[in-house]
C-alpha cells in the first residue's frame, strides 16, 4: 500500500455500486447530504466520455481511438456535467450515449484513466460517496463502507423507460462481462435490494451500516 492509499484508509469513503436503475444517484445523493459530504457520479464521468467520442465521430468500440480522445478530453463532473467546456448534463442520457457508454467504459485505458481521476478526486475532497460499477471492488477496495445496490429486472426497467427492458438487460450484459472491472458484488460490500422500497428506507438501513 502506498502512502497515498493509506491516507485514503483513514478518511470516509462511501462506495456505491450497482446496475443501472437500481437507485445509484438518488440514494447516494441523498447519503452524501446526511453524511455532509461530496458525491461523485462516475458514470456520468464515463458518460461524458462517450458524448465526446461521439461529437468526434469516432466508433465507440474503436479501443485505441476511443483512448486517445479521452487522453485529450476536458471533462468536469458535479451537479452540472461539462465536457469540452459544454453543458452535457441532459445530453448524456441521451439513447446515443446509453447505445454507447458500455463500449467505452469497457475500455481499458479510458477506465484507467478515469479511475486515477475518481482517486484524485477523492484525495482533493478528503473523502465523497461515490458512486459507480467497480468503486469498492477497484477503484477504493478499502472504502468505510462497500454498498451494493440491486433491484429486479422489471423495477430497474421501469427506472429506466427512456432504456426500456431490453436496453438495461443489455447494458446488464456488458457491464458484467467485460475483461476491465467488470460490475460484480465487491468483497465485504452490503447488499441492498430497492426494490419496491422507499427512498428514505435505503437510505437509512445505508447510514446504519456505518
Amino acid at each position: 500500500m502506498t502512502n497515498k492509499e493509506a491516507g485514503r484508509t483513514a478518511v470516509r469513503i462511501i462506495a456505491i455500486d450497482g446496475p443501472a436503475g437500481a437507485g445509484k444517484s438518488t440514494v447516494s445523493r441523498r447519503v452524501a447530504e446526511q453524511l455532509g459530504l461530496q458525491r461523485l457520479d462516475t458514470g456520468a464521468m464515463y458518460r461524458a466520455m462517450a458524448w465526446v467520442a461521439l461529437r468526434e465521430g469516432v466508433d465507440p468500440g474503436d479501443t485505441e481511438a476511443v483512448a486517445a480522445v479521452a487522453r485529450q478530453a476536458t471533462i468536469e463532473v458535479g451537479e452540472r456535467v461539462t465536457a469540452e467546456g459544454v453543458d452535457v448534463t441532459e445530453a448524456i442520457r441521451s439513447p446515443e450515449v446509453n447505445q454507447a457508454v458500455s463500449a467505452v467504459a469497457a475500455n481499458p485505458a479510458v477506465r484507467r484513466l478515469l479511475v486515477d481521476r475518481q482517486r484524485r478526486w477523492v484525495d482533493e475532497h478528503g473523502g465523497g460517496v461515490v458512486e459507480g460499477r467497480d468503486i469498492g471492488s477497484v477503484v477504493f477496495p478499502d472504502a468505510t463502507l462497500k454498498i451494493y445496490l440491486t433491484a429486479s429486472p422489471e423495477e430497474r426497467a421501469r427506472r429506466r423507460s427512456e432504456e426500456g427492458s431490453e436496453g438495461v438487460a443489455r447494458r446488464d450484459r456488458l457491464d458484467s462481462t467485460r475483461a476491465a472491472s467488470p460490475l460484480e458484488v465487491a468483497d465485504g460490500a452490503r447488499v441492498v435490494d430497492t426494490t419496491e422500497r422507499s427512498i428514505d428506507s435505503v437510505v437509512d438501513e445505508v447510514l446504519a451500516c456505518l
